[in-house]
């Protein structure tokens, strides 16, 4: 048992970690809890003979999905930021 909870708080760090949003295995389990929603839409559009409100909500989260996908992307696309040239310009701004 202090094993399993050694193990929380080293996941719960890593995912509190900046940058972790990138980590692929962490894309991964998104795109895996997306995928599961989906199904789960899917399988209760099926179960109830197609009702209007199941495919709303696959619309929503396919959208939701979606705008995740893009987010990372872009994210992807800047540059991590260089704490030295970013303290360096504050610190010319005050002598000025």
């Amino acid at each position: 048992m202090a094993s399993d909870s050694a193990e929380e708080p080293s996941f719960i760090s890593f995912i509190l970690k900046p940058g972790s949003s990138l980590h692929p295995t962490f894309l991964f389990a998104v795109d895996a809890a997306f995928a599961l929603l989906f199904f789960v839409f899917v399988w209760s559009a099926y179960l109830t003979k197609g009702n209007l409100h199941f495919f709303v909500l696959m619309g929503i989260q396919l959208a939701l999905w979606a705008s995740v996908k893009w987010f990372v992307q872009e994210l992807k696309k800047v540059p991590p930021a260089n704490m030295t040239t970013s303290m360096e310009t504050s610190t010319d701004k005050k002598e000025q």
